[in-house]
């Protein structure tokens, strides 16, 4: 089971650095199965504060959901394709198989051996006196040993002739047969052996433990006939005897064969009117990776979630839905979210996710390593602006100091260092910067983005402006927004622009001064989530109202 600590899409530096120092407390206390994962791409400044502290960035996971590689058995039960099926039969006999997967050499899964096949392959009137097969796999798939020279390799077809009747018809029957490819069966009985022999038939298989006399395998030795030694009465040698035919021969070449990343409930679907009820997991160029059986889909998945600093499905990982979500660490208001048990959610009204890791290693008298208390500080003055944020507490501001304690970095250093680096504006297309740092909101029965991006001055805005509004616009058409918006925060003045396509009965509520076509100013405003966001609803309530006005008469 592997636990994953994983932030919203488009992470931003609270997200990316609560997910990895929570990640590092746990594994502190004993779980060598947590994993910091992120959902999105990380950006120039997160980059420089991962490389300032030690930190790799987080594993990449763009889905989660569920797929046939998690649940498939790995360990498979295989046929090699050069050899006898009666090992094949009896390995589906062994481990309770309706069907087993043939390989050859190199491990690629050329067909399938079915349980119905080889029964009517071996009950089949029509085939009963004849088998492809060499002489070494007859021997082998009867236990036989062997009294005259070692069994030839190739394989042949040869016509079984069991010598139940009397002298003179066996002597008839030799007449209508092609000698050298024939394998007579007999017990204790002289006569029928010293023709045979006399004959040059292909292989006498003697049964119940009859030994042939020196004469007779003087006489099989001088014509190149096979003596082979069976303990097993005549009905069963001759099963034993047509169980020689190699796997390879029986496959059913063409068969249904699932990819391991094939998600779960895509299986579900495509597998519900199958009859057969095992399917090989192949890879690459047809390679065995395992087995898949309907049984399968009831195991559980070795994989969940712990989501910190968003709470709502629709900012999650792809796939969040379908695994168990075990904790969640946020700062944000209350969405929608649906557990099947009672988790630990810890959803706080304090600047950052980053300030509750850190209180959570304090609650436990646990002490903070510098590095993650390096990185506790960044996401702590990212999502703050340095504690100058409305949605800065006292609890943020001890927290940060103590932090600093640590690591004996002044806070408005690090933050001088943080967001000198890479300008959004000029370092990102304009698809980046409105995706880089984007939430999905579903409020009212309509689904809209808010993206912010912060800038030391807004002296880049105006060469950007047109083409990031175009953008806005291109990726609400895409994805059926109402509308899409981008906040463009200048940390020094704590002033921002608002950028918002949409439908004009919502963007004509926008009651800010306007900057420009779909650009307004928003003095005062850097919160997207304490700010912006219960501004916007209430648009997004306003219009649902006047939307349901009756009609004046």
């Amino acid at each position: 089971m592997k636990t994953f600590v994983i932030g919203h899409k488009n992470p931003d530096m609270d997200s990316i650095c609560s997910a990895l120092a929570y990640a590092e407390f746990k594994r502190a206390n004993g779980d060598t199965t947590v994993m910091a994962a992120r959902c999105g791409n990380t950006n120039e400044r997160i980059d420089y504060v991962l490389r300032r502290f030690g930190f790799d960035s987080p594993v990449f996971l763009s889905d989660v959901s569920p797929r046939v590689e998690d649940v498939m058995e790995t360990t498979v039960v295989t046929a090699q394709s050069e050899e006898p099926i009666f090992h094949a039969l009896s390995r589906i006999r062994e481990n309770s198989m309706r069907s087993l997967p043939v390989v050859d050499g190199s491990g690629h899964c050329i067909g399938l051996l079915s349980t119905y096949k080889l029964t009517n392959y071996l009950l089949s009137r029509e085939q009963a006196c004849t088998v492809h097969a060499s002489l070494a796999d007859i021997r082998e798939s009867l236990g036989a040993s062997v009294a005259t020279e070692s069994p030839s390799c190739k394989p042949e077809s040869y016509s079984l002739l069991v010598a139940a009747v009397a002298d003179h018809s066996f002597r008839s029957l030799l007449g209508h047969v092609s000698l050298r490819t024939t394998i007579v069966i007999v017990g204790d009985r002289p006569d029928i052996l010293e023709m045979a022999a006399a004959a040059g038939v292909g292989a006498l298989l003697l049964t119940r433990g009859t030994q042939p006399s020196p004469a007779i395998l003087k006489l099989c030795q001088k014509n190149g006939t096979t003596v082979l030694l069976t303990a097993w009465d005549t009905s069963s040698a001759l099963i034993h005897l047509r169980s020689a035919v190699r796997a390879g021969q029986m496959v059913n070449e063409e068969f249904p064969s699932l990819p391991a990343d094939l998600p779960l409930e895509e299986a579900r679907r495509t597998l519900a009117l199958s009859s057969q009820y095992a399917f090989p997991v192949l890879g690459e160029n047809g390679m065995l990776l395992g087995i898949f059986s309907k049984s399968d889909f009831l195991k559980r998945v070795p994989r969940q979630l712990i989501l910190v600093d968003h709470n709502e499905l629709s900012q999650a990982v792809t796939g969040a839905h379908e695994v168990p979500v075990i904790e969640i660490l946020d700062h944000h208001r209350l969405g929608s979210i649906h557990t099947e048990t009672p988790i630990l959610f810890m959803n706080r009204p304090v600047g950052s996710t980053c300030t509750i890791v850190a209180d959570i290693y304090q609650a436990a008298q646990q002490p903070i390593p510098k590095n993650v208390a390096g990185i506790l500080m960044a996401g702590l003055i990212s999502d703050t602006l340095n504690l100058t944020s409305p949605t800065t507490t006292q609890v943020d501001q001890e927290i940060l100091a103590m932090l600093a304690q640590i690591t004996a970095i002044h806070p408005s250093h690090l933050a001088e260092e943080i967001f000198s680096v890479g300008s959004p504006l000029l370092t990102l297309t304009p698809q980046q910067a409105i995706t880089t740092d984007c939430k999905e909101y579903r409020e009212r029965g309509h689904t809209f983005t808010v993206s912010q991006i912060e800038e030391l001055s807004f002296s880049h805005f105006a060469d950007k402006q047109e083409s990031l509004v175009q953008a806005l616009e291109k990726f609400r058409l895409e994805h059926d927004h109402l509308f899409s918006a981008l906040l463009v925060t200048d940390v020094n003045t704590q002033n921002s622009l608002l950028l918002v396509r949409g439908s004009e009965d919502y963007l004509c509520q926008i009651d800010y001064p306007a900057e420009d076509r779909f650009v307004w100013q928003l003095q005062g405003i850097v919160s997207r989530k304490k700010q912006l966001l219960p501004y916007l609803s209430g648009l997004l309530a306003k219009k649902r109202a006047l939307t349901n006005l009756d009609p004046l008469i």
